[in-house]
């Protein structure tokens, strides 16, 4: 392959990304509304407090390695580390699962993909929800987060 060529396919590589990145940040609701919120409540209990907790709490020593190698479920509340993440990482790993752009190649992981099961906007009400059960400072910081 020439120089020129893989310039090429390496700068249509990276212009793909960036407007997946833009497609996704101008398209992502408000997750302060009230009616979004409200949906995410039943969706939440509906598809992630088995794991995640009624109260977002995780599953125990979710620090830990459970015996497969495999990470317990984290909390979704302030304790965790939900809100460390951008909106559009959230969004991308309820959506696809924990691999590539979010997790190593060969990471094993039990949250699965929620692709076909919810639709984009109803995984945008579950953060929605996830979101709206942080303290103000904490929102205040993942907002600084969406903000960079």
């Amino acid at each position: 392959m020439n120089r020129t060529l893989l310039i090429a396919i390496v700068a249509i590589g990276i212009a793909a990304v960036v407007a997946l990145l833009l497609v996704t940040r101008s398209t992502q609701p408000d997750l302060n509304d009230p009616t979004r919120i409200s949906a995410g409540a039943s969706l939440y209990a509906d598809h992630c407090a088995a794991c995640h907790g009624a109260n977002l709490e995780g599953q125990p020593n979710w620090k830990t390695p459970l015996a497969t190698g495999r990470m317990p479920a984290p909390p979704h509340d302030d304790s965790g580390h939900t809100w460390h993440h951008p909106s559009e990482v959230l969004f991308g790993i309820t959506k696809n699962g924990v691999r590539p752009p979010y997790g190593p190649p060969d990471y094993q992981s039990d949250m699965p993909a929620f692709a076909g099961v919810l639709t984009d906007d109803e995984i945008w009400n579950v953060l929605a929800y996830i979101r709206s059960r942080w303290s103000p400072a904490v929102r205040a910081k993942n907002d600084e987060l969406n903000r960079s």
